[in-house]
């Protein structure tokens, strides 16, 4: 199954979502552009993905939908108002969502109306190559890791500062008017360990169902987007050592090594700004002619 860079590009920085349909729990992201959409949806033992164009789209809507006459953009844009509510938690009542598990793959079955018509549809997914499943999930995931451990030490840094203004608040003789606010000094370790030992219980007995909440949602595209700029710079960097690499394969290998003063010229010339004035040639000066002598009645 092809993917297009547009749709790829697109679903990359489209946040993960909790969805059930009938007692399973899902972690699914689409992306819906004019020229098809592309779906990954996963259980957390399996992902699968479809991604499909226009023309797939129209051929499967003629099969599913016989009655309805409407053109593919309209078909795409129904689906893409039937998905993003599911997505945001907000699936439309008149609408129904039901799967189907197979070895080869996974088939999402949606039932709704399209201009008064029953509307039907069906996501064929294939298991998803492991590199896709990397480059959503699993890199996300670390980086998305590394990013709330730099958050958390910021914020223990912060609370042992607060710790130490109230301390000098104390010491210059003031005291709370409310005994209920009172606190006690931040201890990091014994935070560590009850959050280990109380919390963490706490949070695994939410199920699988709330493992991309909205917070981490936001999360996950900030990330996201933080990869496709740094991608971008390394492409950038990439395509000029090959500008380079070409520019010296290029070189006649015949020709003299270039001189110190052509090297230097060559680099004047390389680091002049491509929007400055073009400066004129300078001419070599013209040798001055000798003048002839003029004589008294010349």
């Amino acid at each position: 199954m092809e993917v297009s860079e547009e749709l790829e590009s697109g679903l990359l920085t489209q946040p993960w979502a909790s969805v059930h349909f009938g007692e399973s729990a899902f972690l699914a992201k689409v992306c819906f552009r004019d020229t098809g959409y592309i779906l990954l949806i996963s259980d957390l033992s399996s992902v699968w993905y479809e991604s499909v164009d226009t023309k797939a789209v129209e051929q499967r809507s003629k099969e599913l939908n016989k009655r309805l006459t409407v053109n593919v953009s309209s078909f795409l844009n129904h689906l893409c108002n039937l998905m993003c509510p599911l997505l945001a938690g907000q699936p439309a009542p008149t609408t129904t969502f039901s799967c189907n598990r197979s070895a080869s793959g996974l088939i999402l079955h949606v039932k709704s109306e399209l201009s008064g018509l029953p509307f039907y549809w069906d996501f064929h997914c294939c298991p998803a190559p492991l590199e896709m499943v990397s480059r959503h999930l699993v890199r996300p995931l670390i980086r998305m890791n590394l990013a709330l451990q730099h958050q958390v030490q910021e914020l223990i840094s912060l609370v042992l500062q607060k710790d130490a203004e109230i301390e000098d608040y104390r010491e210059s003789g003031a005291t709370l008017s409310r005994d209920r606010l009172r606190t006690e000094p931040f201890q990091e370790e014994t935070f560590q360990q009850n959050f280990m030992t109380e919390r963490l219980p706490q949070i695994f007995g939410a199920g699988e169902g709330q493992a991309f909440a909205s917070a981490l949602q936001q999360l996950y595209t900030a990330v996201m987007q933080q990869e496709a700029k740094q991608a971008q710079k390394r492409q950038c960097s990439e395509d000029d050592a090959d500008l380079v690499s070409t520019a010296e394969i290029t070189r006649d290998p015949h020709s003299p090594p270039p001189s110190q003063e052509d090297e230097t010229t060559s680099y004047r010339e390389r680091t002049t700004p491509a929007c400055s004035p073009a400066q004129k040639p300078r001419l070599p000066a013209a040798k001055a002619k000798p003048k002839k002598a003029k004589g008294l009645f010349s």
